[in-house]
């Protein structure tokens, strides 16, 4: 690409025809406009894809596998005669896709808009409050200071003189968009660090667009007469979004029952009134974004319009038109015009930046306590810079208060700063040893007398019964209370931040959706009927199924819960199976990171329905090991249930050539317990059973696995015995287990509930 002929003035073109009437009639197809357009999109697209699946295991984020094809097409690396690109991204194209790409990234802001809350800035805590602001005011102080040093002691030329306070002002900017998409991309949106930063961000990017803004417009040639209309007329278009166009989509959302469809046509009427704003926009001189940005804010936050327009919308923007406009936004990027003067004045203001940045965040954030390694780990996630901090030196570019060479270096400043500090973000902050506890988080070291806590996950409302009924059978008394939290997943769709909401007694929350209000209801019933025994929390957490695990760890740590219950991702119904397929990888990384026991919830139906005055026939399949144990622990609880009948079975495995006394002892320990509990009490038993091999083991469970409502099994996947392993070689669902698996199979006959249990990892 011939970044320089970008800059020059065409003043005759020849007529360009769109379309080419292909290879075989001897037409060159980069010769015409939309095979030229479609070959660079594609190019554009692919290579960004292929840089970011190989960056992701560093820890990069999206926005450096996108600059740095950027630079990839761009004269930086194969100058400006490279006959290839040269062709692809001839000059008399570039109008044409510039426009285009141009327009991707309308959309994309326009979607950042969307995903806006605005409300976070009236939530952030006094910590976020003031980390947000002293992350704003170090920066530009520490770069005006420096400002000050390098005009008054350093030899330059006047125009880099003139221009030093615009790039001390333009390095210090944070901006929110970028914190959030960076620790999205870094996948932790849910954890402490993320949350802190993401409202941080929303006070230091408030103050220092601001300020940047204030610079646009302060030294400008115009009259003041002239900024105070452009001022004018930027409120007047606020206001008509706010007061005339956000009402209208307010109605769109009403008029739209919930759970349906947004009707087309008011998608439709939302990209026109988009198109309109977005070219009043420019009609009164201001950046053709400020009214596509105004405007995804005034949009009605998720479902069913923030969320359908942004499901519409944004995979085609993110991955063909974005990396489109990195590559003409890298095209101006030339480092063989840099000079080395100009090199060490911007580059002064990009390390002052960053340590203006790091301190800000870094030194209040040790005042509230916060550890030494995150309070840096946090400082970095504030520094880093993104696509917004790209647009703000573009467009001073275009109000030539910054020139090629400028840009060119804080282009490579970005790249280099922000592609150091993600990898090392990932390096410094694991969110998971925030999970990690010293103290036995289980059933089986909760005494009876202690309340026990117990968080249960629920992705849909059909789960609600099933998981109700367990809750009734670990026998709630008032000798032996229980704490219920109960937690409905959500996908986030049509925001940038994930919200956890508490639904107290007595005050409505700010988030309603169907689902929950029957969750809601089903739990206050069922903790109005245990009378005292049971006390219920619900909440709602709205966050994406790639990071939501941690949100349920976080709780399970926060309430120092002792079972975590999860759904299984295939729920069987009467009229078919449904399978929620984000679900099973939000059920291993809890397995992973619970800091507390965790239980796989296989629901056929058999718990909820109702029993009258029969018994629960509960079995236990018992072989050894600590899942096991913690399984038989929770089977304890449930034998005291005046409606539960128990069975357990004891699997004794013959194929099995080393002992672990230790092990031995204390499953020795449990089952004698059980007996004690047991002894003259006709609806409990026990028995053994000696299995040789996988095919006798097989055959016993498919004898037993029809004869009870509820199975309890260990996970048990610590194993080395040969009997289990030769059964991972057919595993399924390796989540669940050897005998779970077994239980839960395809081709299983098994028709009734199970429970998965994994006894805690950490801290024991």
């Amino acid at each position: 690409m011939n970044s320089s002929e970008i800059e020059l003035e065409l003043v005759c073109q020849g007529i360009t025809n769109e379309r080419s009437r292909g290879i075989f009639y001897g037409d060159n197809p980069l010769d015409h406009t939309t095979p030229t357009v479609l070959a660079q999109l594609s190019l554009s697209s692919l290579l960004s894809a292929l840089t970011q699946y190989i960056l992701t295991p560093l820890g990069e984020s999206a926005f450096i596998s996108m600059l740095l094809v950027g630079f990839f097409l761009g004269p930086s690396i194969w100058g400006d005669k490279h006959s290839f690109l040269s062709k692809v991204y001839s000059a008399k194209s570039i109008n044409v896709s510039s426009t285009f790409a141009f327009f991707g990234c309308i959309l994309y802001l326009f979607l950042l808009g969307i995903k806006m809350d605005l409300g976070m800035v009236k939530r952030a805590g006094r910590k976020a409050v003031v980390i947000g602001f002293f992350t704003f005011i170090f920066p530009i102080t520490l770069n005006l200071i420096v400002a000050e040093i390098l005009t008054t002691n350093m030899e330059m030329d006047q125009y880099l003189h003139d221009r030093v306070p615009y790039i001390a002002v333009f390095q210090s900017v944070t901006t929110f968009h970028v914190i959030v998409c960076l620790v999205t991309d870094l996948k932790l949106i849910n954890s402490e660090l993320g949350q802190l930063a993401i409202s941080s961000s929303m006070i230091s990017g408030t103050c220092s667009w601001s300020l940047a803004i204030f610079f646009l417009f302060i030294d400008r040639d115009e009259t003041h007469d002239l900024i105070a209309l452009i001022l004018i007329t930027a409120i007047l278009l606020v206001m008509i979004i706010f007061f005339l166009l956000r009402p209208i989509m307010i109605w769109m959302t009403r008029k739209t029952s919930e759970g349906k469809q947004i009707k087309e046509t008011y998608v439709t009427s939302i990209f026109i009134m988009l198109l309109g704003c977005a070219f009043l926009s420019e009609v009164f001189g201001h950046h053709v974004l400020f009214g596509a940005v105004t405007l995804g804010m005034a949009v009605p936050h998720g479902p069913p319009l923030g969320s359908a327009l942004v499901n519409k919308i944004e995979s085609f923007v993110s991955s063909i038109l974005l990396p489109s406009y990195f590559v003409f936004s890298v095209a101006g990027v030339n480092i063989f015009s840099i000079h080395l003067k100009t090199i060490t004045v911007v580059s002064i203001f990009g390390v002052s930046s960053f340590i203006g940045k790091v301190l800000g965040s870094m030194l209040p954030a040790l005042y509230f306590k916060i550890p030494p390694s995150e309070a840096f780990s946090l400082g970095l996630v504030m520094s880093c810079q993104g696509i917004s901090d790209v647009l703000l030196i573009q467009h001073g570019r275009f109000l030539s208060l910054l020139d090629t060479q400028i840009y060119s270096i804080m282009v490579i400043n970005m790249l280099f700063l922000s592609g150091t500090f993600t990898p090392i973000i990932k390096l410094l902050y694991d969110p998971s040893k925030r999970y990690e506890s010293c103290n036995k988080r289980t059933i089986q070291h909760t005494s009876l007398h202690m309340e026990l806590r117990i968080l249960a996950c629920i992705y849909h409302q059909d789960s609600t019964p099933c998981i109700i009924r367990l809750l009734e059978l670990t026998n709630p008394t008032a000798k032996t209370p229980m704490c219920c939290y109960a937690v409905h997943l959500l996908q986030l769709t049509g925001s940038l931040v994930p919200h956890l909401v508490h639904h107290e007694p007595g005050k409505s929350a700010k988030f309603h959706a169907k689902d929950s209000s029957h969750i809601i209801n089903a739990f206050r019933l069922y903790e109005q009927e245990c009378n005292g025994n049971v006390v219920v929390n619900l909440f709602t957490s709205i966050s994406p199924f790639s990071t939501i695990h941690e949100e349920v760890c976080r709780l399970a740590a926060e309430k120092s819960t002792s079972l975590v219950i999860i759904p299984f991702h295939k729920q069987w119904r009467p009229h078919g199976i449904k399978n929620i397929v984000e679900a099973r990888s939000v059920n291993r990384h809890i397995l992973d990171m619970a800091p507390c026991s965790v239980g796989i919830l296989v629901d056929r139906g058999t718990l909820s329905a109702s029993k009258n005055n029969n018994l629960y026939e509960i079995g236990v399949l018992f072989a050894h090991g600590r899942d096991d144990r913690e399984a038989l622990a929770y089977g304890l609880r449930m034998a005291k249930h005046s409606k539960a009948a128990l069975t357990v079975i004891h699997l004794i495995d013959l194929a099995r050539t080393s002992q672990d006394y230790h092990e031995m002892e204390l499953d020795s320990d449990i089952i004698t317990e059980y007996k004690i509990e047991s002894a003259g009490k006709r609806r409990h038993s026990y028995r053994q059973e000696s299995v040789n091999d996988c095919v006798e083991l097989i055959r016993l469970i498919t004898s037993v696995e029809n004869s009870f409502d509820l199975i309890l099994v260990g996970r048990s996947y610590r194993s080395r015995s040969p009997l289990f392993e030769a059964l991972t070689e057919w595993s399924e669902f390796p989540e669940l287990g050897f005998i779970g698996d077994i239980l839960t199979q395809s081709d299983s006959q098994c028709r009734v509930s199970v429970l998965v249990v994994q006894q805690q990892i950490s801290g024991v």
